[in-house]
């Protein structure tokens, strides 16, 4: 099959694909004469492995360990059962971080409800709670540190 069948059979898109393959997570497909790639039906499986794993959040690190001892013809079932545990313990500390930011909003919320709303340059309202919260190192969790949650 073509990649574009590949792509479709997988639900990963063709520059996934090519890029899984230059990583080596893929292995180099044949050429057609016309030089396309032509793909068996083990990369579909390889793949649809590749994209199960990375929707669960495993590391492109962690399916490389995976399919390496799988192509050494060792058993990975030791490393994914570890990888597992690490997913879940990241998902654990984010849990907890992000339950410190809603119990952070909830405080904000509630002081600058009080507040006066017009003032327009933030001095005695919820815009100076938020500049205060951040001085004081109260809000320790940056934007984007749950891109992958």
């Amino acid at each position: 099959m073509i990649i574009r069948e590949l792509a479709q059979q997988t639900g990963v898109p063709a520059k996934t694909i090519r890029y899984y393959e230059s990583i080596g997570l893929l292995p180099r497909p044949q050429r057609a004469a016309n030089n396309y790639r032509l793909y068996a039906p083990t990369d579909a499986e390889r793949l649809r492995f590749i994209a199960s794993a990375r929707g669960l959040g495993f590391s492109l690190a962690d399916i490389a360990e995976i399919l390496a001892a799988r192509d050494r013809g060792i058993a990975p079932c030791q490393r994914v059962l570890d990888a597992i545990a690490r997913r879940l313990a990241e998902i654990d500390r984010r849990i907890v971080d992000l339950l410190a930011l809603r119990d952070s909003l909830q405080q904000l919320e509630a002081e600058g409800a009080s507040l006066p709303r017009d003032d327009v340059r933030g001095d005695h309202c919820v815009c100076y709670l938020l500049r205060t919260m951040h001085d004081t190192g109260q809000i320790s969790i940056q934007k984007g540190d749950f891109s992958n949650v």
